[in-house]
């Protein structure tokens, strides 16, 4: 692919990308932290181990950990970079 011809994924495809693989829990944890204005901004995909979805609250100041129980981690010790 060269510049001009190469594919730029919109936004619900990104979006899809972020939430795939993560446990039902997790996505509904998501849904619920969603109706409140959170944002899912990445997922740590470690090899061999469950994904580690962020989320960050609507001024970008807070973020949680969702864990595969569906439960929120304030204290997830992720160094995060903004």
């Amino acid at each position: 692919m060269f510049g001009s011809e190469r594919r730029r994924v919109t936004e619900p495809e990104r979006v899809a990308a972020l939430r795939s693989g993560l446990t039902p829990q997790q996505l509904a944890a998501l849904l619920t932290l969603e109706g409140f204005h959170w944002t899912l901004a990445f997922v740590r995909r470690p090899m061999f181990r469950d994904p580690v979805p962020v989320a960050f609250d609507r001024t970008g100041t807070r973020n949680v950990v969702i864990e595969a129980d569906g439960s929120l981690n304030e204290n997830h010790g992720l160094t995060i970079r903004r």
